[in-house]
């Protein structure tokens, strides 16, 4: 049952992503039609940081994964030897 609300969770996330894509395009052309680009390299700024933080949570979940499987095991091998 979790399986199905995260899965549809996610569709509706990726719905409300797409709109805003087509928002900020528009607005884009909008300034850049009337001169000013400094908007565009602010947008396209903010595009890369949303797109570096899943990135960046799932790198930091998997190194304390790792760190508390290897504790784990080691706790267990020692446990086992003595």
């Amino acid at each position: 049952m979790k399986r199905i609300g995260l899965s549809i969770v996610c569709y509706l996330m990726s719905s409300v992503a797409w709109a805003q894509c087509a928002m900020c395009r528009t607005q884009l052309e909008n300034n850049v039609s009337s001169g000013d680009i400094g908007i565009a390299a602010g947008i396209n700024t903010g595009i890369l940081y949303l797109l570096s933080l899943p990135y960046l949570a799932i790198m930091v979940l998997g190194y304390v994964w790792y760190k508390h499987s290897r504790n784990n095991a080691r706790l267990h091998k020692g446990s086992v030897a003595g």
